[in-house]
């Protein structure tokens, strides 16, 4: 009995040993010590998250159109008409639920990415099951948000499959501590959704450069349908993005936070969503545990009116995969 008993505690013994965070640690000592709950509602809700980042100037993709009550829900028809291409999302849904993406409309259909055609009634279904809490966190009456889509940089393009890549930062007291990009496939059906299918590249967080990627947990060097090799990817903009992610923490006022980040062809780094409870696979991701880097940050003093540039360039010295690489950082041939 005692050894079957020490068979299951050994592998969490090493993960903790390499400082793999676990839920929760990361809900007692992160989230519970450094999200105070008055503020999740600022980032719970995409629309509000959303106008708050608007007036603080950041950028952000364009909102066309809100959808708030049944009785109009054959507005949203009439907003997507003409539209090139458009993008439904529930205000408070999560890990990608009822988001919808129309690639282009034509003769009074709305096409999806694979080709699907949809109806306006079929649009109008969806935008009211969105009204309903269909997709919610708590299943609550929702609202419905139209916004413009997202063209993907070139320099991605080959690294996703039928959806739009994005970058998840984790920015701790201010500091971007780890990152990763997140791919879209045919297995998760378009979404950047790691519990859908999506394949994890862990990235460096000094050069933007990939670090390792998995796919269900496990180890992958090319992406399942366009065959790229990930251990080429290497984010543009990388700078910027990091400004950002910091930047949108500063806005909300927490200190523990998931920064998600897309960048766009025309428009450059923009912020797609916040997360005041991100998950913990950007450890697999990039081979690392969090803890060592969250507990570096913990021990730094008056932090608060440190500017961004000192955060980043703090982060990119102790958290940067060097040639040597560090310990406990996988290479992407593992």
């Amino acid at each position: 009995m005692l050894l079957r008993r020490l068979d299951r505690l050994l592998p969490f013994r090493r993960l903790s040993a390499q400082g793999v965070m676990g839920m929760n640690r990361r809900n007692i000592s992160y989230i519970g010590r450094y999200n105070p709950r008055e503020l999740f509602p600022l980032v719970d809700d995409k629309l509000k998250a959303k106008r708050l980042a608007l007036r603080h100037g950041l950028a952000v993709p364009e909102l066309l159109g809100v959808v708030e009550y049944q009785h109009e829900v054959k507005r949203a028809a009439e907003l997507a008409r003409g539209l090139q291409g458009f993008c439904v999302k529930p205000a408070k849904g999560s890990s990608g639920k009822g988001i919808l993406v129309v690639s282009r409309g034509e003769d009074g259909a709305f096409y999806r990415s694979n080709g699907q055609a949809l109806a306006p009634r079929d649009l109008e279904r969806h935008v009211s099951n969105v009204l309903a809490g269909l997709f919610s966190l708590s299943g609550a009456p929702d609202v419905a948000m139209i916004e413009a889509l997202i063209e993907v940089d070139d320099a991605l393009l080959d690294y996703s499959f039928e959806g739009v890549p994005d970058l998840r930062v984790i920015v701790f007291r201010g500091f971007p501590v780890m990152a990763m990009m997140r791919l879209s496939c045919a297995a998760s059906h378009g979404k950047a959704n790691l519990h859908q299918g999506a394949v994890g590249v862990g990235i460096d967080i000094m050069t933007g450069q990939a670090v390792r990627a998995v796919q269900n947990n496990k180890p992958i060097l090319r992406h399942p349908d366009t065959g790229k090799d990930l251990r080429s990817l290497r984010v543009p903009q990388w700078q910027t993005l990091l400004e950002l992610a910091c930047a949108c923490a500063d806005m909300t006022g927490l200190g523990y936070l998931g920064v998600d980040l897309v960048l766009d062809r025309r428009r450059g780094p923009m912020l797609l969503e916040l997360n005041a409870r991100p998950g913990l696979s950007i450890q697999l991701a990039n081979g690392a545990g969090l803890l060592p880097r969250l507990r570096r940050i913990e021990a730094l003093e008056h932090v608060a009116h440190w500017p961004i540039a000192r955060r980043i360039a703090y982060a990119c010295q102790h958290f940067g995969v060097t040639e040597a690489a560090r310990p406990n950082v996988v290479s992407p041939a593992a």
